[in-house]
């Protein structure tokens, strides 16, 4: 295997965010499995693992993983981008460690003690943040990520600042600066339940569907532009297409989540048109990639990253975008919204939008963090037989979900007479919960799968290099 090095010696920051990103991915999986479990054997592992407890650690760690994928890509990518030095390491590397103690300590609060207890012993009486799906952290962790937000932020922002400004770094820059902002709303928790929900989706959807996309785009972006060789100028104007496209659609369509909590009726129109338009930059995306992909001037030797760039762009769409708007439409939300077709388009849209675009991240830098060219030929085998395992996981699952949920709709929300109660129709879908569990079985594998492709040795029948002598090696006639 050739050795390389690092084009910036501070890059190598990025690895410990990923290697911690992985970790805690993989307890997501778990705890995701537990819960599955507990939908069709619901005294399993009760009373030491509730499942309002295991629902907040799974729905946690989602969040704080990715936001560690979402800051070792930012460490890697800024360097390499604005061609400095990153403004401080030793501050990259504290934070690394506050932001995990921090989010380890919570997750133990979690699951050692009672709810309101934790609110009660965190200070919660001080500004009460507590109690919001999603938003559960106790308020010295809420701190804490403001805190760890602000560091990284200073820090990128310099970096950028002292060295190259490119397209690809200020669209991370502003997605990255959004989410920071938008967090904040986390703070605001009034009294009139009108508010307070309206207040909760400026966090939870304009962080997923609006700043969260515009650091999906300029991670797309850059894995594209060293995997395929193309112009960064052809990918710049696809990417401010985009993006574009992502924050009209994205910030209006935030009415689609007003349509029933008491705001006015004119957000039914609002929201169902924008939200209708969502899915326009995923498909936009979709064909970026395959347009980057056809139009490749040379063949980068990191195969496996180029399939997870472009499986992000393709299942991105069928989740946010196909499944979202399958769904999106008040008429049809009237029915949908809360049942199991919700969280079929949830767990699609969020694994294919950002779940893939951080692995892909972190399947091109990798083998260079590890001071390699590339992976080897086996190890990159076994990398892309986890895509598959994991995509067909995830189908299994989303199918399953979907299916449990027009069920759903069918019994429990279309009568207008003798409608099944929601326990009632539990029972009625355990067939479709057991395909589920079937499918996050195999989608834990597909991961494990995944995290042994870094140990794979080259076979026997290799040669010592997998490339020429550079990253990127001429595409053949």
């Amino acid at each position: 295997m050739q050795a390389t090095t690092l084009k910036y010696k501070s890059q190598g920051v990025a690895k410990y965010y990923f290697v911690a990103a992985l970790v805690l991915f993989t307890a997501q999986i778990v705890f995701g499995i537990t819960l599955g479990l507990q939908y069709v054997i619901g005294d399993f592992l009760f009373p030491y693992i509730p499942f309002n407890q295991a629902r907040m650690v799974h729905t946690n760690l989602l969040i704080v993983w990715l936001l560690f994928g979402f800051m070792g890509s930012a460490y890697y990518l800024i360097p390499e981008e604005s061609e400095t030095e990153l403004y401080s390491t030793k501050l990259a590397m504290v934070l690394f460690w506050v932001f995990l103690a921090a989010g380890g300590l919570t997750i133990v609060g979690y699951l050692a003690v009672p709810y309101a207890k934790l609110a009660e012993l965190t200070g919660n009486e001080l500004l009460a943040t507590m109690g919001r799906e999603f938003l559960e952290q106790p308020l010295p962790t809420k701190l804490g990520i403001v805190i760890v937000a602000l560091g990284f932020l200073f820090n990128i922002s310099m970096t950028v600042l002292k060295g190259r400004k490119t397209s690809i770094s200020l669209v991370l820059l502003m997605g990255l600066w959004g989410l920071a902002l938008m967090f904040l709303f986390s703070f605001v928790n009034p009294a009139n339940l009108v508010r307070d929900k309206m207040y909760w989706w400026f966090v939870v959807h304009l962080w997923v569907e609006g700043t969260w996309e515009l650091i999906l785009g300029s991670l797309l972006a850059f894995v594209l532009i060293k995997t395929t060789g193309v112009d960064r100028e052809v990918i710049d104007k696809w990417l401010y297409v985009i993006i574009a496209m992502a924050l009209i659609t994205g910030i209006l369509g935030t009415g689609h989540h007003f349509f029933f909590i008491g705001l006015p009726g004119y957000w039914q129109w609002i929201g169902s048109i924008f939200s209708a338009m969502e899915p326009i930059p995923f498909f936009m995306m979709t064909v970026f990639a395959f347009n980057m992909v056809q139009r490749r001037r040379r063949e980068h030797p990191n195969q496996a990253a180029l399939l997870w760039a472009v499986g992000c762009s393709v299942v991105g769409f069928l989740g946010a975008g196909l499944w979202g708007f399958m769904h999106t439409l008040s008429p049809v939300n009237y029915y949908t919204h809360g049942t199991q077709i919700t969280a079929a388009h949830g767990h699609l849209a969020f694994y294919g939008a950002y779940v893939m675009v951080v692995i892909a991240m972190i399947s091109y830098a990798m083998p260079t963090l590890r001071g390699r060219e590339a992976n080897s030929r086996r190890a990159q085998n076994i990398e892309m037989w986890s895509f598959w395992i994991m995509t067909i996981g995830m189908a299994l699952m989303v199918l399953a979900l979907t299916g449990a949920g027009i069920l759903q709709v069918w019994l429990q929300r279309m009568p207008t007479e003798n409608a099944m109660s929601f326990m009632a129709t539990q029972d009625q879908l355990r067939f479709f919960y057991w395909l589920r569990m079937a499918g996050g079985v195999g989608f834990l594998l597909g991961l494990l799968t995944f995290l042994f492709s870094f140990f794979a040795k080259p076979g026997d029948e290799e040669d010592t290099v997998i490339s020429g002598a550079s990253n990127l090696t001429p595409k053949r006639a």
